[in-house]
């Protein structure tokens, strides 16, 4: 863990959702009050508070050092982040908190300015229709654009750690807290580890001020599955092999590729030969896959084989006969 302290990287990185707002409670103050204007309601500021407990629960548990730790917070510039934030700060010393920075890149998805109800329906409707990632909101954005902006927040965050912006005493534990909306916080996490955009459609939303910690492992990486139990990670939506990967990433060393997570290779070429000399060897994979193939896809593959040897032998043909006719027509002219 030396190596890693001497980075200056974070032992933990917190991804939170904000409290209750008056939008969770009635969608119809959507159309009246701005999304970012949004409060929290009474409900919403004690979720705050309680969250607040836990969070210092979670970032003094027992480290390298367990008794010098601190906090640093990125937070949306929507009312209710900020107000989530504002009642989480009654649970820590101001000794303890490194720093605070309102950051616009993790605000909530824009729905486009105000959303009256009754055409929210049809956009929503036509949205599911469409595909939930890529649709974009009439004069707002599309999960895909909020990738991008989270995106650029994820290599600010690299920058700030790499230049020491956020701590620069290598003894300290350092929490890096996001508090954020869920669908951004969804995002940050496809991102991060790379999942796809149908694995991002399975993933369930966190409910108000829950949250979820990504720790970082003895070899370096960051997993869910380091603070968080299994059962956890599969009720919010992870498959089988999502949840494989965080606990190779619990152990891997940093910078390791993980051969078996099929949605980095398998998605795309589940067919790879395993070495050059196998591709060399072609005919003979080639007809272990083809007894592999229903025996309709059999005979069109045999038949396209077929007409491309027949094309090939026609082209040989009439690059042979160009050859003799040329030498004829020539040695008549010499002979003339």
């Amino acid at each position: 863990m030396e190596v890693h302290k001497k980075e200056y990287r974070p032992r933990r990185i917190i991804l939170m959702r904000h409290a209750e707002s008056q939008g969770n409670l009635d969608k119809a103050v959507y159309t009246i009050t701005p999304d970012y204007k949004l409060p929290l309601t009474q409900q919403g500021l004690d979720q705050a508070r309680l969250a607040g407990d836990g969070l210092r629960r979670v970032v003094s548990e027992t480290g390298s050092n367990p008794h010098n730790w601190g906090v640093y917070f990125y937070v949306s510039p929507y009312e209710r982040t900020r107000s989530t934030l504002r009642e989480i700060g009654r649970s820590f010393s101001k000794n303890r908190v490194i720093g605070v920075r309102e950051e616009c890149r993790i605000r909530e998805q824009d729905h486009g300015n105000f959303q009256v109800e009754e055409r929210m329906k049809v956009i929503k409707e036509t949205r599911d229709r469409y595909g939930r990632f890529f649709y974009r909101f009439p004069e707002g954005e599309s999960l895909a654009d909020v990738y991008d902006r989270v995106s650029s927040f994820l290599d600010t965050i690299w920058r700030d750690i790499d230049m020491k912006r956020l701590h620069r005493d290598p003894s300290q534990d350092l929490n890096l807290i996001i508090l954020t909306h869920g669908l951004t916080l969804r995002v940050f996490l496809m991102k991060w580890f790379k999942w796809t955009a149908k694995q991002f459609e399975s993933l369930k939303n966190p409910g108000n001020c829950e949250f979820r910690v990504m720790q970082l492992g003895d070899g370096g990486d960051y997993s869910l599955a380091i603070h968080h139990t299994e059962e956890e990670l599969r009720a919010w939506g992870l498959s089988p092999e999502m949840i494989a990967d965080q606990q190779w990433r619990a152990t891997a060393q940093r910078g390791d590729w993980n051969e078996k997570c099929p949605w980095y290779l398998d998605a795309f070429f589940d067919r790879l030969a395993d070495s050059d000399e196998s591709v060399a060897n072609g005919d003979e994979i080639s007809n272990t896959r083809l007894s592999l193939l229903p025996m309709h896809a059999r005979h069109r593959l045999l038949a396209g084989k077929f007409c491309w040897k027949i094309l090939l032998i026609c082209s040989l043909l009439y690059l042979i006969l160009s050859v003799i006719v040329t030498s004829t027509v020539s040695s008549h002219f010499q002979t003339a």
